[in-house]
């Protein structure tokens, strides 16, 4: 089993990884910026540290990543204005590369944006600032020299899931629940030999494990 530091553990994908993660018997790392976030987070099966992503230097957040095998970054300012957006999302992002890099970990897995998001209808300033900082952080994680993998799952949905996704290198636009982005995001950690892709996810009729699967290298036509 691995050593799973999540970035991000107490958002509403995080927590829901962070649940799916210690069921099957991996060790959790959960970073929470909140010292009420804590108890919830440990409730769950995780082992918390509380750090600030936007106040901790590289060689800080790298000291609490050593000895993990994967990070995965579901940090995100969920619309609390473009300031926390461009800090979280973007440079945070991008501190946690840094730091993985420093920890010597070298899977990285992160949660990004579909890019058809929103696109035809009015948006807000705020919005396309968002989309612009996630489209920089997936350039900035895929010119990094680690494992990655950058998921990019559709409209989030708080509704169960249903345990079957739509999973490729290009999908059309759609939506995801939570449970089910947590859920794939979930097997991937046990799939190291998916690496360097970036995967679209929408709610779909294949069972998640089989999806995943299916982009693995000898899966490839």
């Amino acid at each position: 089993m691995s050593r799973v530091f999540i970035v991000g553990a107490a958002g509403k994908v995080g927590k829901r990884l962070v649940k799916r993660l210690g069921t099957v018997g991996h060790e959790v790392i959960a970073l929470h910026r909140k010292t009420e976030q804590a108890q919830e987070l440990e409730a769950l099966g995780a082992t918390t540290v509380h750090g600030n992503l936007t106040e901790l230097e590289a060689s800080s957040l790298a000291a609490l990543m050593a000895g993990s095998d994967v990070v995965v970054f579901t940090a995100g300012a969920g619309g609390a204005g473009m300031e926390l957006t461009n800090a979280i999302d973007g440079k945070g992002l991008e501190t946690s590369v840094a730091a993985a890099r420093l920890a010597g970990v070298r899977r990285f897995l992160l949660v990004s944006a579909f890019p058809e998001a929103m696109r035809g209808e009015q948006t807000s300033e705020g919005f396309e600032n968002y989309m612009k900082v996630k489209k920089s952080a997936d350039v900035h994680l895929a010119s990094s020299e680690l494992d990655w993998v950058i998921v990019r799952p559709g409209t989030l949905l708080d509704e169960p899931g249903s345990g079957n996704v739509h999973a490729g290198l290009a999908i059309p636009y759609g939506e995801i629940a939570r449970d089910d982005v947590a859920g794939f995001l979930a097997v991937l950690v046990d799939k190291p030999e998916i690496t360097r892709q970036i995967i679209e996810l929408t709610q779909g009729r294949t069972p998640i494990e089989v999806a995943a699967s299916r982009l693995g290298p000898a899966q490839k036509p």
